[in-house]
């Protein structure tokens, strides 16, 4: 699994898998399931983070390189 944060758009991804994305759904505001092409769901992204986790947890956070 691979965790990014970006702090300019405000995103933090997680990747749980290399598979190629072919789609997307947002579940919940600010929510959104990546899929492949077997409909697996292979990441999540949350945007405005600040907003949905704390700061002091994304800093506890070793995010790499997504």
């Amino acid at each position: 699994m691979k965790v990014h944060f970006d702090e300019k758009a405000d995103a933090v991804y997680l990747r749980l898998d290399d598979s190629p994305i072919v789609d997307s759904e947002e579940v919940h505001p600010g929510i959104v399931l990546v899929f492949n092409s077997s409909n697996r769901g292979v990441g999540i992204e949350i945007l405005r983070a600040s907003e949905n986790v704390p700061v002091a947890n994304l800093k506890q956070i070793p995010f790499g390189v997504a």
